[in-house]
């Protein structure tokens, strides 16, 4: 349903503004803000297509195109000609390319159903209903896209507007027909039997309503005030609608499983914790709960599921081979399968949850779940480990998931690191041994040796942490902050699960800054240099001397030139890198430290109009990139001044062949003999710079003394006198001789300090290695300006240096390469290909506690992510220990995978477990070991 832009144009024909395009933006903002104090559960929020939305920010003076995509503008004053724009009031509302059959003007708005995979700020925007009125109001259009305000989760309550609502695909066994049913994934079944009968007209207690997943009957489904996603109902998925006559009903009840024995129902029958003793393996245990779990026994708990596709009673028998099982895909959880397989491959875990881990199970802990989350993962392990191919469908884990970390609820694609983040802390809470945590207050290190504070962190940590997480899964890591005002060091030992690694590229950025000589001994020269992104101007004048080579006896002072003036200077050694944007134009001037005298001259250039007789009257025009210099004279006279600019404009003389360029080049550049030309007489004779009429004292140069705002210019003699220790600032009108004297493209054309697209595609094609990234993690660098410490010598919050380094490694290791960068609505992928060892990677260099440990790793699993945000597919290999073999898990789908092949440019998430060796001496000859470095 194309709607075509009616421009001022409403309904009627008339023109009309109801408002200006200040008012509208403040009454969407007002009532946007309203709605927010007002949050409740069945709120009314609309889809607006994001296209749409950002022309009407446009227009009403939302500088959307910065949030948008992240552009790196540099504020008002580079919006010289742009600002004086207004842009086009937007046509009708147009929400078409955001809906199924968008150019079909003949479906029911209720009948309009979003596109699927789309992305809340790229692609559509969320606003209250009654901004969407206001709106409506005003632009017409649509179609209108309701969507209400659900409630998720048990013990972490959030807000969340379901864009997309449960889709079930209803198969009516009368007639074999099929229906679409559209409803909230927290209706109840009640709903749901309310709304099927009146669909299928048939009474409700006539009618009988299964989970029909995977085209086989689950559980019969009962009308009651159990919410769909409770009853692990998941999107797409068919129910099937039977009715029941008499004694019997259609002949779909016995067809799916062939008898109704197979049945299990949803509900837990007694306590779920009998399932952690596993069959045939809880040993005789007895912990005070009713067990049942022989051998050949069904799995009568909550979390056993005929859905899983295969029968609970094939559990794990000695001898067979296990854990080639794929997981089926529910929408968009590759995320979860990917996340999982790792998981459910990890050796260790695995060893522990085919055993009996009842005992285990912390049910008090207020951080945990109940062990409703463990006992979740754990049956699914148990499942995947059992004998057999047949993908698994891991709804009632799923269900789980939604309950205890709502924010993977939904249908929407997620990240399989934020997944595993959960999941690592989730199970640690369940399976905390530690029933009551005692209170612990923290020593600052105050000096003590590292060895000491490090026992002692870590003490304290397991004293309130103790599970099978923290023995396989957790390290130390030493965290060292430094004040930059008053040097304030603070060290603390902290745990970790994984290694968050930038890619060296998302830490760093190119700066370009062209470097003058302030003394005229040399021309102009861009230099590009890699400083951090939250780094500080210090560091880029560090940077820059080590590319220019400074001396120790010279310095460099930084400025911002724009529309040709010295905009500012970034004196500042503390200012941070970020307020420099990569559009801006950023010098340096070069100057000898005993040079830089009283006063400080800066030289603007103007092109010499011809045709202005009162050349002090006429508009400045600047041209080019100002120069500056300084002057030792206590009171410096005009000559001086002249004297100044002539050798600072050396370099940026014309070589001639001519008798009249008596000024030699060598190597490219002008010799020494500068001064001659700034001579009164070599002045006059080589650039004929006397004016017809003017006397001994006057300029062989056109120069004009101005003030900081360029309102007025004042000619002046070579016998002037000027005030020591201020900033003089002189307009150098190039007419024709300084033009036909001096090169001026050397002063034109600076460069920006980030040409975008240039840099970018050369790094997509160079690889990095691992070591890299764990270098650039290690790496000494200051703290964003939104995570700023509390300096408790200061007593103010400072944008402190920080240093991590690794203290002790754990049996698990996961690396997290951090391929996704986030602005507010610009959602970026790195795909560049990290070189990670599979086998032999020695950390040891790495850790800085020194205890005579071989930190040898090898890999055995891979979280993969191909393509772009919100389009992507998630993928795992894992290695089959036993087996000594890859293969590759991508959801349902399982195959072998050669070695070689499992580096790919997608890894995302890096599984390494340690390899233990017999001695210290045999660690000491792996002479094969991968260093990294």
């Amino acid at each position: 349903m194309t709607i075509p832009d009616s421009g001022f144009l409403m309904e009627n024909g008339v023109s009309c503004l109801p408002c200006t395009p200040e008012e509208e933006k403040k009454i969407v903002t007002d009532l946007r803000n309203e709605s927010e104090r007002n949050l409740k559960e069945g709120n009314l929020y609309f889809v607006i297509s994001t296209r749409w939305f950002r022309r009407w920010e446009r227009y009403v003076g939302i500088d959307a195109n910065e949030n948008l995509i992240g552009n790196q503008s540099s504020g008002s004053r580079h919006m010289n000609g742009a600002s004086s724009l207004v842009a086009e009031r937007p046509g009708p509302i147009d929400n078409s390319d955001i809906v199924e059959n968008g150019s079909d003007c003949s479906c029911k708005e209720n009948d309009i159903q979003i596109r699927r995979m789309l992305m809340e700020g790229q692609d559509y925007v969320l606003v209250p209903q009654g901004v969407w009125e206001k709106l409506h109001e005003w632009y017409k259009g649509g179609p209108a896209l309701p969507r209400k305000m659900i409630l998720q989760g048990v013990y972490h309550r959030n807000f969340d507007v379901e864009v997309y609502p449960l889709c079930l695909k209803l198969i009516d066994s009368r007639d074999e027909s099929q229906s679409i049913i559209w409803l909230s994934r927290k209706a109840s079944l009640t709903e749901l039997f309310q709304k099927v009968c009146a669909l299928r007209g048939i009474e409700q207690d006539k009618a009988r309503i299964w989970d029909y997943f995977n085209k086989r009957k689950h559980a019969q489904l009962f009308a009651s005030n159990k919410s769909l996603e409770e009853s692990n109902l998941q999107m797409d998925q068919d129910i099937l609608l039977e009715q029941v006559d008499g004694r019997h009903s259609s002949r779909f009840g016995m067809d799916s499983t062939g008898n109704e024995l197979a049945l299990v129902s949803l509900e837990p029958s007694r306590s779920p914790l009998t399932i952690a003793g596993g069959p045939s393996l809880s040993n005789g245990h007895s912990s005070g709960y009713k067990s049942n779990l022989y051998p050949g026994s069904s799995l009568s708990s909550g979390l056993t599921d005929m859905d899983d596709g295969f029968d609970a009673y094939n559990a794990v028998r000695k001898g067979e081979k296990g854990g080639l099982a794929g997981l089926q895909n529910l929408g968009n959880t590759c995320f979860m399968n990917s996340a999982l397989q790792c998981l459910v491959h990890t050796p260790p875990l695995v060893e522990y949850f085919l055993k009996d881990y009842s005992d285990e199970i912390n049910t008090e802990n207020p951080l945990g779940m109940h062990g409703e989350l463990a006992l979740a993962f754990g049956e699914l392990l148990r499942k995947l480990w059992s004998s057999g191919r047949t993908a698994i469908a891991p709804r009632v884990f799923k269900g789980k998931l939604a309950r205890f970390a709502p924010q993977f609820s939904g249908y929407n694609q997620h990240d399989s690191q934020e997944l595993l983040a959960f999941l690592l802390d989730g199970l640690h809470e369940d399976l905390n041994r530690v029933k009551q945590k005692p209170y612990i207050e923290m020593k600052d290190s105050d000096g003590r040796p590292d060895e000491e504070v490090a026992v002692e962190c870590w003490k304290n940590h397991k004293a309130r942490n103790d599970s099978v997480i923290v023995d396989v899964c957790q390290g130390q890591y030493k965290s060292t902050l430094v004040c930059p005002v008053c040097s304030k060091i603070s060290i603390t030992f902290d745990p970790f699960m994984y290694l968050s690694l930038p890619l060296p590229s998302t830490i760093t950025r190119t700066m370009t800054v062209t470097v003058f000589y302030g003394d005229g001994s040399g021309l102009p020269m861009p230099y590009t240099v890699s400083v951090l992104k939250n780094g500080f101007c210090k560091d880029l004048l560090l940077a820059l001397g080590t590319a220019c080579c400074l001396k120790s006896d010279e310095s460099l002072v930084l400025a911002e030139v724009y529309e040709n003036k010295i905009y500012r200077y970034l004196e500042t050694p503390l200012e941070p890198l970020i307020s420099i944007k990569d559009d801006e134009h950023i010098v340096a001037f070069r100057f000898q430290k005993k040079g830089m005298g009283k006063t400080k001259l800066v030289i603007f250039h103007r092109w010499h109009e011809k045709s202005t007789t009162d050349y002090l009257k006429s508009g400045i025009e600047l041209f080019g990139n100002p120069l500056i210099t300084y002057l030792g004279e206590d009171q410096p006279s005009g000559a001086d001044i002249e004297t100044a600019v002539c050798k600072v404009l050396s370099p940026f003389k014309r070589v001639y062949s001519s008798a009249k360029a008596h000024v030699g080049k060598e190597n490219g550049f002008l010799s020494d003999g500068l001064d001659e030309q700034c001579s009164n007489s070599e002045a006059q004779s080589v650039e004929n710079a006397e004016l017809e009429g003017t006397s001994s004292t006057d300029l062989s140069l056109l120069l004009l003394l101005t003030d900081d705002k360029f309102m007025n210019l004042k000619a002046f003699k070579k016998d002037t006198l000027f005030e020591s220790g201020k900033t003089l600032r002189f307009v150098l009108d190039w007419t024709d001789k300084e033009q036909e004297l001096y090169d001026a493209s050397f002063l034109k054309d600076i460069p920006e300090v980030h040409k975008a697209g240039f840099a970018a595609k050369k790094t997509r094609q160079e690889a990095i290695s691992l070591s890299s990234c764990l270098d650039a993690f290690l790496m000494e660098e200051p703290l964003g300006p939104d995570d700023m410490w509390y300096c408790p010598r200061c007593k103010e919050h400072r944008q402190a240096i920080k240093k991590l380094d690794l203290w002790m490694l754990p049996e698990i290791i996961v690396f997290h390469l951090k391929r996704f960068t986030y602005g507010r609505y610009l959602k970026n992928k790195i795909d560049t290909f990290v070189n990670f060892p599979i086998h032999n990677l020695d950390l040891s260099k790495y850790v800085m506690n020194k205890d005579g440990q071989s930190y040898v790793y090898e890999l055995y699993a891979i979280s993969n992510h191909y393509g772009g945000l919100g389009g992507g597919h998630y993928t795992a290999y894992a290695k089959l220990i036993d087996e000594n073999r890859w293969y590759h898990f991508d959801d349902s789908r399982v195959s072998p995978v050669n070695e070689p092949d499992i580096r790919t440019s997608a890894a995302y998430l890096l599984f390494y477990k340690r390899v233990r060796t017999k001695s210290k001496v045999e660690a000491g000859e792996t002479s094969n070991s991968h260093s990294i470095s």
